[in-house]
């Protein structure tokens, strides 16, 4: 019984569609489509990689921050995390979505799971305007709830290739099914990724990738827009 009910937590926080507003992102892919670096399954597949393993060198080193941080009751170390993500982010779309993720998942979950960490850390951000954001809320809340880091960091990469592939059914000629296989291959490198930044600390963040932060730039500015980014 044990494991049923671990499995229903990791089912329900690991939700692409759990109420964080991820629908109203694209992680970029709108300007990509718009400016043809993405204009079928092929370049679909290349950039959910793309985005994929920037989540994984950046944001996932981040998350797992938060995760060790909670696990050991050191907001500090949480804190440490979301500032950052937040120094990594080169572009304001990309600011804002992971700030107002993070304080939607914070206000869920203190609300869901009632623990006493989360609310002095969403607390604490009201009062002093230290971001919250959602990877490193995403770690803290599956430290919370005693799942594994590891759990943690696959939610993550999940999600993160979920949202762009749900943004592509709304933004060009791709069906629901070849969505899927995309995913399903997309996943296969999510435990490798993991292996590979296990170990690193918030100075080994990275994320090089300039054609998106180019996309991103513009997308700013655009003056028709179906997603925040």
């Amino acid at each position: 019984m044990g494991t049923m009910a671990h499995t229903l937590r990791l089912l329900q926080f690991a939700d692409s569609v759990f109420p964080v507003g991820g629908f109203a992102f694209s992680n970029g892919l709108e300007a990509a489509v718009h400016h043809r670096v993405v204009r079928d399954r092929p370049t679909l597949a290349e950039y959910v990689r793309t985005v994929t393993r920037l989540a994984a060198t950046g944001d996932g080193v981040a998350l797992l921050a938060g995760y060790r941080g909670a696990a050991a009751g050191d907001l500090a170390r949480v804190r440490r995390a979301d500032e950052a993500v937040m120094r990594h982010k080169l572009n304001e779309e990309a600011r804002t979505m992971t700030v107002r993720m993070g304080r939607k998942l914070a206000e869920a979950a203190s609300h869901i799971i009632g623990e006493a960490l989360l609310d002095r850390r969403f607390r604490a951000a009201a009062e002093d305007g230290a971001p919250v954001t959602y990877p490193v809320t995403l770690g803290a809340v599956f430290a919370v709830l005693g799942l594994s880091e590891q759990e943690a960091f696959l939610a993550h990469q999940y999600n993160t290739a979920a949202t762009v592939l749900s943004a592509a059914l709304r933004l060009m000629r791709v069906g629901h099914l070849d969505a899927q296989a995309i995913l399903f291959e997309v996943n296969t490198h999510a435990v490798a990724d993991y292996h590979e930044v296990a170990t690193a600390d918030l100075t080994d963040m990275h994320a090089f990738a300039p054609t998106v932060d180019v996309l991103a730039a513009a997308h700013l500015h655009a003056h028709v827009r179906m997603f925040m980014n």
